[in-house]
């Protein structure tokens, strides 16, 4: 198709606001999908059993429509449906820079929230035409003139511009299709130059291999294309180019300025990174296009098989899921408790969730998962900086000079009445206010400095309970601030279990570390012997519990007679006891590493 007929957009907004529902309408005026396949299944772009679920987007997904708009012509229009959720922005980042414009939702009932700000700045700073909506005008408490005027406000727009759907019923959507072919512009890309692709996203497919989701930045690709990897040098036949309606679709090929897939039958899933720039292999282009940041985890835990046996199925499942998700990284530890497994890093606690659940369902893993801590900057005497991802690596003591952590500057946009409890929570977490700005007669957005370690269980459910769901909440990462960090070591049976060490600020220390040998006193079972659980800073015992043994009656069968056969009895067992605890091993369950997870619930 001629490249001014092609239309290339995103739709963007906060969490919940209707970005998907609103895709499965597009997807139905343009004919692409028929009405009949959206009986009994809404969110149709949302294909995993995850998304459906939990009612998000993870995965950015793109789909190719046709519509002739109100000039008679017939368009070509892109679209790449995004995450909302903050986890995922990573997503949006790379979805964006596929595009030429956006189409900014907002929620006529929540108004402009935490993640539509941050979705719509990353918009903002690759150039793209925002398209205004307001969407589900269907609902008795739409506020559809004063969200328009905030958004109009917000964007420097007339606020006739601003367009209110309802997505669920299907009214107005077709004006955002006209609104996208009037105010996008098309692809500038040239034809007639070498082949530059840029991969935006990819999956592993077992018969295909990595398949590249690309946006074409120059030139043609058709399957007779011997292609090269220009980041990591690999050559390789395509097995097939296509596009996506939203099924995955073969083609003759794909030109400059559109968007599809290219089947690259590589097999390993190093060799086509996201961020990379498809070209010919007999005539390469002279250099790559910009490539993205890679995304900088931010929360790290271990995953171990649950049989050590997992092990090489665990590696390849983490292995070819990286592919489908490139924020996620990996690298084999082990540990004494657990032998065998992996570090991994993730965006945020929802992204680990996410990670665990998909290993689970779609590669049939069966984990243990310790609980989750965040990478530390460690400065030591002799001046080198090291930065350690689990608490058990921290050095000793007397070889450190400063300990940093990361904060995160948190911005939450919330109604006045809960300004108060917002603030206790955040004083807990050893915030520093920053400031207040009024939004509205109704609203205000509070800005705070926050060490990501006091963020990463539980802030987020905490302000939308204190708020009763009405405050929302963006992040960015700030700095690494140095401060009075101390390892907490966990001893059960008087030996140190690695993966239950935690790194808390010295003032929280035996707060923490008592909280911790109590939950671990529930979640430990009895044995035949007493069970001892320390908590320790540096060599110093700071707290104990005693899990209590089983007791055998040994003294059953003893009907009265003499004291001294009982007390042989007892001294025998007690001698066993001894013996046995020398010998003895405490297995650790996965409640236990579970009970770290609601250690600031109480």
């Amino acid at each position: 198709m001629d490249a001014r007929h092609i239309r290339n957009f995103s739709i963007i907004a906060h969490i919940d606001h209707g970005k998907s529902t609103l895709a499965d309408r597009l997807l139905e005026i343009t004919g692409t999908v028929a009405a009949r396949k959206f009986a009994g299944h809404s969110q149709l772009l949302d294909s995993m059993d995850l998304e459906q679920e939990k009612g998000v987007t993870i995965k950015a997904s793109a789909v190719q429509m046709h519509w002739q708009a109100a000039d008679g012509e017939m368009y070509e229009l892109n679209l790449i449906d995004t995450p909302g959720h903050v986890d995922f922005a990573y997503e949006v980042s790379r979805a964006l820079a596929a595009c030429e414009g956006a189409v900014l939702v907002v929620d006529a009932t929540q108004g402009i929230e935490a993640q539509t700000l941050a979705n719509l700045y990353l918009a903002l700073e690759n150039d793209l035409e925002i398209i205004p909506v307001v969407n589900k005008i269907d609902l008795a408490t739409a506020q559809v003139q004063e969200v328009s005027a905030e958004i109009a406000e917000l964007l420097g727009v007339p606020l006739e511009e601003v367009i209110p759907v309802s997505a669920k019923e299907g009214r107005n959507v077709a004006a955002v299709l006209q609104a996208v072919v009037d105010h996008v512009p098309p692809p500038d890309d040239p034809v007639d130059a070498p082949l530059r692709a840029m991969i935006f996203d990819s999956h592993y497919d077992p018969y295909k291999g990595v398949i590249a989701y690309v946006r074409m930045r120059g030139g043609q690709v058709n399957a007779d294309t011997r292609l090269l990897m220009m980041a990591t040098r690999a050559r390789c036949d395509p097995v097939e180019v296509g596009i996506f309606t939203p099924e995955m679709t073969p083609v003759p090929q794909l030109t400059a300025g559109e968007v599809g897939y290219i089947a690259t039958g590589l097999k390993t899933v190093r060799e086509a990174h996201v961020g990379d720039t498809i070209t010919s292999a007999k005539e390469p282009a002279p250099e790559p296009l910009p490539g993205y940041q890679p995304a900088k985890p931010m929360v790290f835990a271990s995953l171990y098989p649950a049989e050590a046996d997992d092990y090489p199925n665990l590696r390849d499942a983490l292995e070819k899921l990286q592919l489908n998700d490139a924020a996620l990284t990996f690298e084999p530890e082990t540990s004494q408790a657990l032998q065998f497994g992996f570090r991994c890093g993730f965006l945020g606690l929802f992204h680990m969730v996410i990670v665990q659940e998909r290993l689970e369902r779609e590669y049939g893993q069966n984990l243990v998962v310790t609980a989750p801590s965040v990478a530390y900057q460690v400065e030591l005497n002799d001046g080198r900086t090291i930065e350690i991802h689990r608490p058990a690596d921290l050095p000793d003591p007397t070889l450190i000079k400063e300990v940093r952590e990361p904060w995160m500057k948190v911005q939450v946009i919330t109604p006045t009445e809960y300004i108060g409890v917002l603030m206790e929570i955040f004083r807990r977490k050893r915030a520093d206010f920053l400031m207040t700005e009024t939004l509205d007669p109704k609203r205000v957005q509070l800005t705070f400095d926050v060490p990501l370690a006091e963020m990463v269980i539980d802030l987020h459910d905490r302000i939308k309970s204190a708020t009763r769901g009405y405050a929302s909440m963006d992040y960015a990462f700030d700095s690494y601030r140095p401060d009075d960090l101390v390892k907490v070591d966990i001893l059960v049976n008087r030996e140190p279990v690695d993966a239950l060490a935690i790194i808390v600020h010295r003032d929280k220390a035996y707060e923490k570390g008592s909280l911790l040998i109590r939950k671990m006193k529930e979640a430990i079972p009895r044995q035949l012997f007493e069970v001892p659980i320390q908590a320790a800073v540096g060599g110093k015992i700071i707290a104990r519990v005693n899990v209590k043994a089983l007791r055998k009656d040994v003294l059953a069968k003893c009907y009265g007679g003499d004291v001294t056969r009982k007390r042989k009895l007892l001294e025998k067992q007690k001698a066993g006891k001894k013996r046995m605890k020398q010998l003895g091993n405490v297995i650790i369950p996965q409640d236990a590493f579970l009970a770290m997870l609601r250690l600031d619930e109480e």
